[in-house]
């Protein structure tokens, strides 16, 4: 990783790092979900808790949502989100899901790389209403998205750790 030249230039490096790269804080999301398999990926691990197979869906359509409201779309929910694994596909399925996650992420890239520096500041939504991320900056909404996924990255993290034990 270079040097980045501006605030705007590590938020856009932070994206790209978290997604597939050497993030902080530890493994990327790609590296956490290598080697997670479909039935794996459909395991519920923990009763009333998300597979890892929800968690991804949910990360995708929030993914393609915040890729809309850089792009100037009004806030809303996403129309799924927490979509409904077609798992019963097995692991052509769960490739498509992955695939999805990964055309999901180069959205948002394109997206931020789209802005200048100054677009960072702008508001999204007038009103603060926090379960829909309305009511901040484009930037605050940027770094939003990243703690949002390093967040479930550490559930998949979890739930892949409990399926490897299971298997023990």
């Amino acid at each position: 990783m270079s040097r980045p030249k501006s605030d705007f230039d590590a938020l856009r490096e932070d994206l790209r790092q978290v997604y597939d790269g050497d993030p902080w804080h530890g493994s990327s999301i790609t590296d956490v979900l290598k080697g997670v398999d479909a039935n794996t990926a459909r395991l519920k691990s923990i009763p009333h808790g998300h597979t890892i197979w929800e968690i991804v869906l949910h990360m995708t359509a929030w993914t393609r949502e915040v890729a809309l409201r850089v792009r100037g779309a009004a806030p809303k929910s996403p129309a799924r989100d927490w979509p409904t694994p077609k798992s019963g596909g097995g692991d052509a399925a769960w490739r498509s899901a992955l695939e999805d996650l990964a055309a999901a992420q180069k959205e948002i890239e394109s997206a931020v790389d789209s802005l200048e520096p100054d677009d960072l500041l702008r508001w999204i939504g007038d009103q603060r209403d926090p379960s829909l991320g309305a009511g901040v900056t484009v930037g605050t909404l940027i770094r939003g998205l990243l703690q949002h996924d390093t967040y479930h990255q550490g559930q998949i993290s979890l739930l892949k750790r409990a399926a490897e034990s299971a298997e023990k």
